[in-house]
């Protein structure tokens, strides 16, 4: 506890951690506690209450004066707490606002094209039972690293994968599409060659995850609508990706057949599905972000597919561009300059304020506001510090648990990582504070995604399991927790009792080999008859 004046401010007690039981299936269950008493002003304290507060020497005389300087300087940085709490926190007003506006778009997607949320039918229906057998590729590219998997599933929930990453280049995501095509063919056969001896002669079918919006038009042709997540290579819009890949495959004679075309959302929905058939949503929180759900075919009224075998359909929500109108989201200054230096300006704006790749972007935008102003680091930055998305979200993720009595692991990304000449405690403590305030900003609308679906789908009454795959979700501290706690504001404590957040494991290579078996099985279903 920090005192200032007259005021208190009493940091925001110790989240609780995720609790993994894990089953056959490789997922693990986490079953979050909303019964945290926490309060969402409190925020801009600085330490964990069992850390103490800062140490004072020993000499009593030295002790008055350290804890004079502390309290001068605290009360110096008020108003600027003050303003940064006003900035990035989200009432429960406003999150309402905000999901009667999701529900909204939701609706205006399943009902015609070209709305703000897409809303893409994936052509997946029927759910995984579990025991499906067979082995299988899958590839997922949608963020820093190519992934090529091969999976063996087993039947009874149980499946094994062996895998392969492969980094992406900056060059290649700038680039031609050919050029990226030929480079994942080039992986996807050296993954081959390195597993001699245990591949079939006909060829491998393959699930494609590619985690950006797609119009898919059958369950292996998609056109690209647009780039996300740093992508930006050319002639490759408004083209079938599939077409794309398969031609790079054929060109390098590698013996693959793209049998499905998967979201990586999707993926993570059929991955968790195969050892839990009551999950009811996929959702992708890391380098970037979306969402996606069962929904009954009769309600996508836009829907031109004919007669299916089941009355459900995996919706691809696509809902990093919700509100790209800027309607309700409460966008600030540190938002607009992060949107407005990105490769797509005005585009996935809800997702440029809750996902992996911007959350540091977003605080190095409000640190260097506070530079400007003379009130951080005696008005210093550094070259390193300079530079767009220096201040990575792992960095976040490190200061946010840094309980040490001067902040030295704060400290240490300050000074020795980034460069910045000289750091007080006071300096580090609004640091922190920052990144609490934007990773909690992230979990409370990310909260407001998840409620509009929940409402949509009907699953807020019936209850589900929510498959979250990415690595801000799994590694980000407190995510989980801010996000039920969210929940619970919105919808009362029994709404722990009816959702389950549920981490998907390695979901897109697992999810995308299941609905290759399926696609490929309905097509060999479709030249028997």
């Amino acid at each position: 506890m920090f005192r200032s004046g007259n005021k208190q401010y009493h940091h925001q007690k110790q989240l609780q951690p995720h609790s993994f039981v894990h089953n056959g299936s490789n997922s693990s269950t986490t079953k979050v506690s909303g019964n945290e008493d926490i309060d969402h002003h409190s925020l801009i304290a600085r330490k964990e209450a069992a850390t103490g507060t800062i140490p004072v020497p020993t000499d009593h005389a030295k002790s008055k004066g350290f804890c004079a300087t502390v309290q001068r300087q605290l009360v110096d940085a008020e108003p600027i707490l003050a303003e940064l709490e006003q900035t990035f926190m989200i009432s429960k007003e406003k999150m309402n606002e905000i999901i009667a506006r999701f529900v909204e778009e939701m609706k205006n997607g399943l009902d015609h094209e070209n709305a703000t949320l897409a809303m893409i039918p994936t052509f997946v229906s029927g759910r995984p039972t579990g025991t499906e057998t067979g082995r299988y590729l899958a590839l997922d590219l949608g963020g820093t690293n190519l992934r090529v998997c091969e999976v063996k599933l087993k039947g009874a929930g149980n499946f094994e994968i062996q895998q392969q990453k492969y980094k992406v280049s900056p060059e290649l995501k700038a680039g031609e599409m050919r050029d990226l095509c030929d480079f994942i063919a080039d992986c996807v056969d050296s993954f081959i060659a390195e597993k001699e001896g245990s591949i079939d002669d006909e060829p491998l079918q393959l699930g494609f995850t590619f985690s950006f919006p797609v119009f898919q038009t059958s369950i292996n042709r998609g056109l690209l609508k647009q780039w996300t997540k740093g992508y930006a290579c050319k002639n490759a819009v408004d083209k079938d990706v599939v077409v794309s890949l398969q031609d790079a495959f054929l060109r390098k004679n590698v013996p693959v057949n793209i049998a499905a075309l998967v979201n990586d959302t999707v993926g993570t929905l059929m991955a968790l599905s195969y050892g839990k058939p009551e999950t009811a949503m996929g959702v992708i929180f890391g380098t970037g972000t979306n969402a996606c759900y069962y929904e009954k075919i009769t309600n996508i009224t836009k829907w031109q597919g004919g007669k299916t075998a089941f009355e459900d359909m995996v919706v691809n929500t696509e809902w990093g561009a919700f509100d790209n109108e800027r309607k309700v989201l409460p966008v600030t200054i540190y938002d607009r300059k992060l949107d407005r230096e990105s490769i797509n300006p005005r585009f996935q704006i809800f997702e440029k304020m809750i996902s992996g790749m911007y959350l540091g972007e977003i605080t190095r935008n409000c640190i260097l506001n506070l530079i400007d102003r003379q009130v951080l680091f005696d008005g210093n930055s550094s070259q390193e510090f300079n530079e767009q998305y220096a201040f990575e979200t792992a960095y976040m993720s490190l200061i946010e648990v840094d309980k040490t009595a001067g902040l030295e692991e704060t400290q240490h990304v300050l000074e020795e990582v980034l460069n910045i000449p000289q750091t007080s405690l006071q300096d580090r403590q609004i640091v922190q504070t920052i990144c609490r305030l934007v990773g909690h900003r992230a979990a409370r609308l990310s909260a407001c995604g998840l409620a509009a679906v929940l409402q949509v789908s009907g699953a807020l009454h019936e209850g589900c399991t929510i498959g979250i795959d990415g690595s801000l979700y799994e590694h980000y501290p407190g995510f989980d927790s801010n996000m039920m706690q969210a929940l619970v504001e919105l919808f009362g404590s029994d709404i722990e009792n009816k959702v389950v957040f549920s981490l998907a494991r390695d979901g897109s290579g697992l999810g995308a080999a299941i609905v290759a078996m399926i696609a490929h099985k309905a097509a060999q279903h479709s030249s028997d008859l």
